[in-house]
């Protein structure tokens, strides 16, 4: 897996909280959220937490998908026009 820089950002007022990782180090980014929120020195939330994962989630998801669908030829037939195609219903 490639190593570039990432980073959450989270704008909440006038605080901006930003979380900066490499790719890869996911679990460490999800213990500062946990950090943060259970910190009571900042206004950082467990909502607060709760979007940043979703964020990372989603991006994870993406990438994920990127992998999994880069050797596909395109267009892909569904199964449907498969099926279509030799007469089936």
């Amino acid at each position: 897996m490639d190593s570039c820089k990432k980073q959450l950002v989270l704008n909440k007022g006038s605080e901006k909280y930003i979380f900066r990782y490499d790719a890869g180090q996911e679990g460490p980014l999800l213990d500062a959220l946990v950090a943060c929120a259970t910190d009571p020195r900042t206004d950082f939330d467990w909502f607060d937490a709760a979007v940043l994962s979703f964020r990372l989630t989603q991006s994870l998801i993406g990438q994920a998908d990127q992998l999994l669908n880069k050797d596909l030829p395109l267009p892909l037939q569904s199964f449907e026009s498969y099926n279509d195609a030799d007469g089936a219903e």
